[in-house]
């Protein structure tokens, strides 16, 4: 059996013109095809156009959130990576002071601790130190090093007790009043 044979249909009736009419008049047949053309063209590109921007607008959020997390993760890996160095020269600083002799270095050299029996020598300005002088034994006083006029040698915590003492009094205003003493007496006022 043989299929029906379907009546081809121009072009031009599914619009309901015939094919030789003219998009405008004074138009050649040529034309009207080339327009029909562009028109579904303009057609499709408009809704090409459509499609990428729903797509765009779809996806921008996804890739711009994917690409944030993902400077966030490299920005984390890169704080661990610092963080686990600090713990591992920190863990190296801890077995260090688990060490007698590190610790006796640095009171030593922090605190200013001597040995019993030995002699702690402290140098204090090369230029400003002046000359003893020796003695007629030969030997020079026990003092210590001659200070520059108004100097004393005084522990580190006197120091820094000192150093306390005077920020207490200081007047940012620049105008100093001294503190009164209070000797124990009460004053009327």
């Amino acid at each position: 059996m043989r299929a029906p044979a379907r009546a081809a249909r121009p072009a031009a009736a599914r619009d309901g013109r015939p094919a030789s009419a003219a998009p405008y008049p004074g138009a050649a047949p040529g034309e009207a095809r080339a327009a029909r053309l562009a028109r579904g063209l303009s057609v499709r590109a408009v809704v090409f156009g459509l499609v990428v921007l729903i797509a765009f607008a779809l996806l921008f959020p996804s890739v711009r959130a994917y690409l944030a997390q993902r400077a966030e993760l490299d920005r984390m890996a890169a704080d661990l990576a610092a963080a686990e160095q600090t713990e591992e020269e920190l863990r190296g600083e801890l077995e260090r002071w688990d060490d007698p002799a590190y610790v006796q270095a640095q009171a030593r050299d922090r605190l200013l601790f001597v040995m019993p029996g030995e002699t702690a020598y402290r140098v204090i300005d090369p230029e400003v130190v002046v000359e003893t002088p020796v003695l007629d034994g030969g030997t020079t006083p026990e003092a210590g090093p001659a200070l520059p006029f108004g100097s004393e040698v005084a522990p580190w915590y006197a120091t820094i007790w000192e150093s306390v003492r005077i920020a207490g009094s200081y007047d940012p205003d620049g105008v100093h009043e001294p503190a009164a003493e209070d000797d124990g007496e009460a004053t009327d006022g």
